[in-house]
């Protein structure tokens, strides 16, 4: 999952003379450097001062993406100065969000970054609301956002929005209800579904692939590789997405279609030894629902955890069928969107792709926290961190009251991303039909800036 932009690393801005006066020390130098390079927006001033001050380069695309988001920095004031080190107040152009700023920077005559975080300052919730709001709106006005972002706190939505083209042929804008694709967000159905059947007896972490899919064409790997793996990501089961993929794509129809193509291959590490993200890994746990509860994967999901958690709007039909409200995803092609259709699978799977809304997901999220899909004990150990901060089927983040589960999705044309956080009550969605990252960064927007205490 993308990581909260609580703490910034290595990411500054820009300076407007005549409203604090940087000091003229070395680290001075450096901040005023920085500020003039970042606030430019040009990324070969920021490529420049990169070279010249850093000896660990940040991805420029990280600092431009930074820079799209925040608009830049204004600097507020000065608060502690001395020579090797900055402590400032800015405030981001954009949404007017108040931030710590913490600069240090080594001794000699060629001064290098050795620390250079932001910290964003704790908003009221009204203002926290406020600011992303005013966000999405001006995100959709510069064409880096389009979909719908949903808050809510202990079961009360706080702010629902819906902003740019659903498509942009007809020109059909985005509506609250409109269904917009998931990416791997769907992992959490499939993880649920997996979890049940636990639950039941059906089946047991440490049972073998072999036990359920007992012709499965690689014997080694699925007399090696159990359910817990699965749904760590630790099977060292490789992945779909490649050249065989993009040959096949249209006659990967059903799961078994995919563990036909994939099957033979050979374990990329001994299961658990370490994590490697599988998409392949949770197509066989799609296999695995439907060789247990004899009732196709879509048909287990939809009547054992869309309709209990009351998700009409949620599900993986093929792109074939017309589906009323679901939204055309855009990538970008030679500095223009485009459609993703040719970048789809036949349909959403196990492993991600099917669509939903911004209310749906909230339904999952308020389903899955009362019990009404798994027990209370299982969620907490679903939830809780299996290998590099990834649960069963989930991502985790933070610690303590801060801590957050859920899941992300990207693809060319999609972005979607859920985070609960039961100490604080809150949930927080964002979906996009655009590139990745439109949806993770306006979740991540609200999430540096929400209340880090428990509602009253």
């Amino acid at each position: 999952m993308t990581k909260p932009y609580v703490f910034l690393a290595l990411l500054l801005a820009p300076l407007l003379l005549g409203q604090s006066e940087i000091p003229d020390t070395a680290a001075g130098k450096v901040l005023a450097a920085w500020f003039a390079a970042f606030n430019s927006g040009d990324v070969g001033q920021i490529i420049l001062f990169d070279d010249k001050y850093r000896t660990q380069l940040p991805p420029i695309a990280q600092t431009m993406g930074l820079r799209q988001q925040t608009g830049g920095f204004t600097l507020l004031q000065i608060e502690k100065n001395e020579p090797l080190s900055i402590e400032a107040v800015v405030q981001e152009k954009n949404s007017g969000t108040r931030s710590q700023l913490t600069l240090e920077v080594s001794s000699g005559e060629r001064p290098k970054i050795v620390r250079l975080n932001i910290a964003v300052s704790r908003l009221t919730e009204a203002e926290a609301i406020a600011a992303l709001s005013d966000h999405v709106e001006q995100a959709a006005r510069n064409d880096q956002f389009s979909g719908t972002v949903l808050i809510a706190r202990n079961g009360k939505v706080l702010l629902e929005k819906a902003a740019g083209m659903a498509n942009r042929e007809s020109k059909s804008p985005v509506a609250l209800d409109t269904q917009l694709r998931l990416g791997s967000m769907n992992k959490m159905f499939t993880a649920i579904a997996t979890l049940q059947l636990i639950e039941s007896g059906k089946l047991a972490f440490e049972d073998p692939i072999a036990k359920h899919i007992p012709d499965y064409p690689n014997k080694d790997l699925a007399s090696k590789v159990t359910i817990r793996h699965l749904l760590t990501h630790t099977g060292g089961t490789g992945d779909i997405f490649g050249p065989e993929f993009t040959k096949n794509r249209l006659t990967l129809r059903e799961h078994a279609d995919y563990v036909n193509l994939f099957g033979a291959r050979a374990l990329q590490f001994q299961p658990g030894s370490r994590y490697q993200y599988s998409n392949y890994g949770f197509v066989l746990l799609g296999r695995i629902i439907e060789k247990v509860s004899g009732t196709s994967y879509y048909d287990y999901v939809r009547s054992r955890i869309f309709e209990p958690a009351g998700m009409k709007s949620t599900d993986s039909l093929p792109e074939s069928e017309s589906v009323r409200g679901r939204a055309t995803g855009y990538l970008r092609s030679n500095g223009a969107w485009a459609s993703n259709g040719e970048t789809l699978p036949w349909r959403g799977m196990a492993a991600g792709g099917g669509y939903s809304t911004a209310g749906d997901l909230l339904r999952f999220a308020m389903a899955l926290e009362s019990g009404k899909l798994i027990s209370k004990s299982m969620l907490a150990d679903a939830t809780t961190s299996q290998s590099q901060q990834y649960g069963y089927g989930f991502g985790i983040l933070g610690t303590g009251q801060m801590k957050s589960y859920g899941h992300n999705g990207g693809a060319p044309g999609m972005n979607g991303d859920l985070r609960v956080f039961p100490e604080l009550g809150y949930v927080l969605i964002g979906l996009s039909n655009l590139d990745p990252p439109a949806a993770s960064r306006v979740v991540d927007f609200f999430a540096a800036r929400m209340p880090a205490v428990r509602a009253p």
